[in-house]
């Protein structure tokens, strides 16, 4: 082959640098065509499709007991407000100040040696209220009300007494679903403890519908107050 004339090797060489090179700002739209493209590439590799979540999520139903008696045995089970509540069984520290407040309260009130008797307090009793199934974790009730226990598993009378031990897992729980269900069975006497802050609140319910704080107890703090302000102790028996 012949050698190409000077012109046409300066043309040649102009048409291999245009197809080769390009603009400052044509390289740029190269480069967003580029980025646009792995993106939509990597959005359909990861979204999933609406039909696939909604063939994989369960139909909505109601909760029912059988719900609850088949959870782990590690997790305590409610029905409240329509909706099924889980958590764990308390940590050493909350179980024991459940376990101290009982202590405290089961002599004089519920055997009647130091006080004046005339109760049922027990741990976690399980309380059905209608659809709901609520777990206090102590509750307490008047014998005039309830002379005898149940023979089921379970009651079926608001107890006069409920006291929740408040943790990271139920604090919210206890206080934004709990304590209505609470007032609106007209439960008399509401206590929270809270092992973490070290603190006792007291709530007594109202007419309306409402709870009354009458006090909130810190650290060793000594207790006298409703409904077993008959005899007093110490706060700090509760804390670990």
């Amino acid at each position: 082959m012949g050698a190409s004339a000077p012109g046409n090797r300066g043309r040649s060489w102009s048409v291999t640098c245009r197809r080769l090179c390009c603009t400052p700002r044509e390289r740029e739209r190269k480069l967003h065509r580029e980025l646009k493209l792995g993106h939509s590439k990597l959005l359909s590799s990861s979204t999933i499709e609406p039909e696939q979540r909604a063939v994989s999520a369960p139909a909505h139903r109601k909760p029912s007991y059988e719900d609850i008696l088949n959870l782990p045995e590690h997790l305590v089970g409610e029905i409240l407000a329509g909706e099924l509540h889980t958590h764990p069984r308390p940590a050493p520290r909350h179980a024991r100040a459940y376990s101290a407040l009982g202590a405290n309260l089961w002599d004089p009130f519920d055997r009647g040696e130091g006080g004046p008797g005339g109760w049922w307090i027990l741990d976690e009793p399980e309380v059905h209220l209608g659809a709901e199934v609520i777990v206090p974790d102590i509750a307490g009730w008047r014998r005039e009300r309830l002379p005898a226990l149940p023979e089921t598993a379970w009651f079926e009378l608001a107890p006069d007494w409920a006291c929740e031990i408040l943790s990271p897992a139920t604090a919210r729980t206890d206080r934004a679903i709990k304590m209505p269900i609470y007032a609106r069975e007209e439960v008399v006497h509401l206590w929270l403890v809270d092992p973490d802050a070290r603190t006792l609140e007291v709530y007594q319910h109202h007419d309306n519908g409402h709870w009354l704080l009458l006090a909130i107890l810190k650290e060793d703090d000594q207790v006298q107050q409703p409904p077993f302000d008959a005899v007093r102790f110490s706060l700090g028996d509760l804390w670990a």
